[in-house]
C-alpha cells in the first residue's frame, strides 16, 4: 500500500495563491511607488548636477520608519542605472556595514574590486577614490543612525570630486550630533518623509497585493482587516509582513484563498512576536521602558529622577546607556534639544508600537 507523502495534497493540488511572494518584501523595488513622487522629485534635483559634470547637493532624508523612504530612494538609483554608465549609484545599509572599514570594503565590493585582503582603512579609500573620480557618483548611505563611526563621509568630502550624498535616518537630530568637520562640508538640505495617511496606506498594500498574489485570492474583509492594522500601526512594512503572513497560513491549510481567519492568524503571530522581543530586555531595562510609557516626552534626568523614586539602583551613567540601547533597538525614540534655558537635553518617547522588522 502506498502511502500518502507529507507534501503529496499540496503537489497534486499544484496551485498557489502567491503569484510573486518577493512583492511582500519590504525592499522590493515596484515599478512606481505611490505617494512620493514629491519627495522623488527633490532628491532628483540633488542629483541632477552630476548630468552636467557639476557636483550634485547633499541631502538628509528623514521621517519615521516604514514610510517609504528607502524603496523611493533606491527606485530612483534603479532608474538612473538604466539611464546612464557615468554615475555610479553605491548603496550601504549601515546598519549591516556600521564601521568605516566594513563600507569601504562594501563599496570595493560593489566597484568589483575583489582584492581587499589585507588592506588598511586608507589603502581601500585610494582605490575607491581612483574608481570613482574617472565618473560621478551617487552615495546612498541608509540608516545612518546605527554607524560607529563616520570617518568615511570626511574622506568622501575631501576626496571625490562629483557626488551626491544621500543620508537616510529615522531621526532628524541625527545631524546635530555629527562631528562639525563633517557637518560643514556636508551642508545637506533637508527632506522629511510624513506618515502615510489611511487612504495611502490602503492603496499602497493594494499595490502589492496585486502583485504578489493571484486575481481574487485576498478575500474584502481580510484586506480591511490587515488595512486596519497597518494604519493602526502606521508602518508599510507590517503590513506586508501580514498579508505574507495570511498567505502562508491560507496555504498551509489548502485553502483556495485567503479569509478573515487567516489574516486574524497573522495579525496574532506579529504580535506574539513583539511580545517576545519585549520578553527578551533585561529586568532593568523592563523596568525603565515601563517608567518611559508612562511619561512619555519627558527629559531624560526627570525619567531619571522617577527610576530612582521607584527604587533603581543603577547610577546616571547605567541609565543613560539603558537608554540609548533601547533607543538602538528602537523600543525607545530620543531626541537631543539644544537651546533653552536648560541647554542641551534628551527627550525621551515611545513609538507608537514596537516594530517587527526593527529586529
Amino acid at each position: 500500500m502506498k502511502t500518502m507523502g507529507m507534501f503529496d495534497d499540496m503537489l497534486r493540488q499544484g496551485e498557489s495563491l502567491f503569484k510573486d511572494a518577493v512583492a511582500l518584501d519590504y525592499d522590493y523595488i515596484p515599478k512606481i511607488v505611490p505617494y512620493r513622487e514629491t519627495q522623488q522629485r527633490f532628491v532628483a534635483e540633488a542629483i541632477k548636477p552630476l548630468f552636467s559634470q557639476r557636483n550634485g547637493k547633499n541631502m538628509l532624508i528623514h521621517g519615521p520608519p516604514g514610510i517609504g523612504k528607502t524603496v523611493a530612494v533606491r527606485h530612483l538609483l534603479k532608474e538612473l542605472e538604466e539611464k546612464t554608465d557615468e554615475i555610479i549609484p553605491i548603496y550601504v545599509n549601515c546598519w549591516q556595514k556600521n564601521t568605516t572599514f566594513k563600507i569601504l570594503m562594501e563599496v570595493c565590493d560593489q566597484l568589483g574590486y575583489k582584492f581587499t585582503h589585507n588592506k588598511k582603512t586608507d589603502d581601500l579609500f585610494k582605490i575607491i577614490e581612483e574608481y570613482l573620480n574617472k565618473d560621478s557618483v551617487v552615495f546612498v548611505f541608509d540608516e545612518v543612525d546605527k554607524l560607529e563611526d563616520e570617518d568615511f563621509l570626511y574622506m568622501i568630502l575631501e576626496k571625490i570630486y562629483r557626488k551626491t550624498i544621500l543620508l537616510i535616518t529615522n531621526y532628524q537630530e541625527w545631524l546635530v550630533n555629527l562631528d562639525e568637520r563633517i557637518r560643514s562640508r556636508l551642508t545637506p538640505e533637508l527632506l522629511e518623509f510624513k506618515k502615510y495617511n489611511g487612504n495611502e496606506i490602503k492603496g499602497i498594500l493594494k499595490q502589492r497585493l496585486s502583485y504578489a498574489f493571484v486575481d481574487g485570492a485576498l478575500q474584502d474583509d481580510a484586506f480591511d482587516k490587515i488595512a486596519k492594522k497597518t494604519i493602526e500601526m502606521s508602518d508599510i512594512r507590517q503590513g506586508l509582513y501580514m498579508l505574507k503572513e495570511a498567505g502562508n497560513i491560507a496555504e498551509t491549510k489548502s485553502s483556495k484563498s485567503i479569509s478573515l481567519e487567516h489574516a486574524t492568524g497573522a495579525i496574532k503571530k506579529l504580535e506574539e512576536f513583539t511580545i517576545k522581543k519585549t520578553d527578551d530586555l533585561e529586568t532593568e531595562e523592563r523596568v525603565i521602558l515601563n517608567i518611559v510609557k508612562s511619561n512619555p516626552g519627558k527629559k531624560i534626568g526627570e525619567l531619571f529622577e522617577t527610576y530612582q523614586t521607584n527604587g533603581g539602583q543603577g547610577v546616571y551613567k547605567t541609565f543613560q546607556r539603558k537608554i540609548k540601547k533601547l533607543a538602538d533597538n528602537n523600543f525607545l525614540h530620543v531626541k537631543k534639544v539644544t537651546g533653552g534655558k536648560d541647554g542641551t537635553t534628551t527627550i525621551v518617547n515611545t513609538p507608537q508600537s514596537t516594530k517587527l522588522t526593527d529586529f
